[in-house]
């Protein structure tokens, strides 16, 4: 009789908070909602790269389909996401940036002139954990283009980061810091220009 005392209330407990952890998911159209609202915006990001080293930056967002990565001294690197390519440069030298089509990125998800992870075939996976919502998404039709984990927190909702997993299964994770939003830039930041042309710094 003593055991069963002690296991009711546990069993109670654990019964009442499954309603509640399952209300702290947010659901996808809201999520939907918010992306489609973040037109503009601007803020810091702290990068994790695949090599576990990190670097820091400034980062643009103009949607649909455009960013811009700003990373600090030392990295010294620029990625600019325009004209349906992601460009890499590298501003320590002359060579011509990498360039890759953005629709083969994961980050093209987020970036979408219309975003609608809840009508979608795209969302592989949707969890709550009680602090946090995290999505996981990829292209349907070309799932070996990797995915893009994003992870949100309600009350204000707000994207605090994401993880990419490209092709070959590395994983970059971009952590954001309080993002400006509505925030006035120039188009010529996300130009991707021709190779051998290199966009200077904003700062």
């Amino acid at each position: 009789m003593k055991t069963l005392r002690l296991f009711l209330p546990a069993l109670i407990a654990a019964a009442l908070a499954l309603p509640a952890a399952a209300a702290e998911k947010i659901p996808l159209s809201e999520i939907s909602a918010y992306l489609n609202s973040l037109k503009r915006a601007k803020g810091e990001f702290t990068q994790i790269n695949a090599d576990g080293s990190i670097s820091t930056g400034t980062i643009y967002i103009s949607r649909p389909n455009r960013a811009r990565f700003e990373y600090d001294p030392p990295a010294h690197g620029l990625v600019v996401v325009g004209r349906g390519h992601v460009a890499v440069f590298d501003r320590k030298s002359n060579t011509a940036p990498e360039m890759f089509p953005l629709g083969r990125t994961p980050l093209s998800i987020i970036l979408a002139e219309r975003v609608d992870l809840a009508d979608s075939r795209m969302v592989v996976r949707h969890t709550g954990d009680g602090t946090a919502t995290t999505v996981v998404a990829q292209d349907p039709q070309h799932p070996e283009y990797g995915n893009i984990q994003l992870k949100f927190t309600d009350e204000p909702l707000a994207l605090r980061q994401w993880v990419i997993t490209n092709e070959a299964g590395d994983q970059t994770t971009v952590v954001l810091g309080e993002m400006q939003r509505g925030v006035r830039m120039a188009g010529s930041l996300f130009d991707v220009p021709d190779i051998g042309q290199q966009p200077g710094p904003t700062k």
